[in-house]
């Protein structure tokens, strides 16, 4: 890979461009999405703008519609050459980052922007969290304490997912996960038909595996089915800060649920949330990210690394 030299003498595989800079990108286009759609589309404790919308996600999904267009002209080209129409494959974006950055509301949101252009309308949103090993799985394993870590996940699975996607397969279904009761909802599953893009969520999608994850298909990794790849940054410090504020807002409204998983933090203090959240987040979620997903930052074909009010402030995109 070429590298070029940045004013401080070092060399990057990426172009980097400040928010204001990326935001002259999409000259002409017009933020397609209402305020109330904005609205919905925003996660817990996260709250996005229209402006965040216009000037972030919307170049993107217009850098992301390019690529989109140039994969489909790609296959028409090939069509040509092999003298016989085959069928086209979903083109297929993952989306990596820590727990409590924002990556969700991300992919909820380039999903929603991708849909409105008119050569793709079909955009699938996929979570990892369906991949995840059943508790009674992970229990039996002694890892229900890992979970979210790589070994948690049905990565053979997972990859078979997306093998069918590229292989074709007209209809792929994945399995379910619920956040209310922290597991996978038995007997239900996502079904996925002919989509124009299908965008995978979560926090290791980017990670590369020493384990041979399938008898049928050896030596793959998840993200060998990405076309492009995106990596939600942040400051660790500021991750944590998120992570409390969310898990202090779940306590006040999902973890009310009788049903939660969680439902014993629901009458926890301030002081409580506050200091069983860290010890989570000190014992899971933070070594995790350094040991898993952390690393994988710079895998990804674009980074796009926030400040401390959820903002995005700079996007790192890979050199071409």
């Amino acid at each position: 890979m070429i590298m070029t030299e940045t004013k401080h003498g070092q060399y990057s595989p990426y172009i980097t461009l400040p928010r204001e800079e990326w935001a002259q990108l999409s000259p002409g286009e017009n933020q397609p999405l209402t305020s109330e759609e904005v609205m919905q589309l925003q996660g817990i404790n996260e709250s996005l703008s229209m402006d965040e919308v216009s000037n972030v996600y919307l170049p993107l999904s217009r850098l992301l519609n390019l690529y989109t267009t140039a994969s489909q002209d790609l296959h028409s080209v090939t069509n040509i050459f092999l003298h016989k129409k085959t069928k086209k494959v979903p083109y297929i974006i993952g989306m990596a980052g820590s727990v409590a950055v924002g990556k969700s509301t991300t992919a909820r949101v380039i999903q929603a922007l991708l849909s409105r252009w008119p050569n793709h309308p079909k955009v699938e949103l996929i979570t990892t969290d369906g991949f995840l090993y059943p508790n009674h799985v992970l229990e039996e394993k002694g890892i229900m304490n890992r979970k979210g870590f790589p070994e948690s996940y049905d990565t053979g699975k997972l990859v078979r997912f997306l093998a069918d996607l590229k292989s074709g397969v007209s209809t792929v279904s994945a399995p379910v996960y619920s956040h209310l009761v922290y597991d996978i909802i038995p007997d239900k599953e996502q079904t996925i038909e002919q989509a124009d893009i299908v965008i995978v969520e979560g926090i290791n999608v980017l990670q590369v595996s020493k384990d041979r994850v399938t008898k049928e298909i050896p030596d793959v990794f998840v993200s060998d089915f990405f076309d492009f790849s995106i990596y939600v940054d942040a400051q660790k410090g500021d991750i944590y800060k998120w992570y409390i504020e969310r898990f202090k807002t779940l306590r006040n409204t999902a973890f009310q649920n009788p049903e939660s998983y969680f439902k014993r933090y629901a009458s926890l203090t301030d002081e409580e949330a506050t200091d069983i959240a860290t010890r989570i987040w000190k014992e899971i979620n933070e070594k995790n990210l350094y040991e898993n997903i952390l690393p994988t930052k710079h895998r990804a074909d674009l980074i796009l690394e926030k400040g401390t009010n959820h903002e995005v402030q700079k996007v790192h995109l890979r050199k071409v």
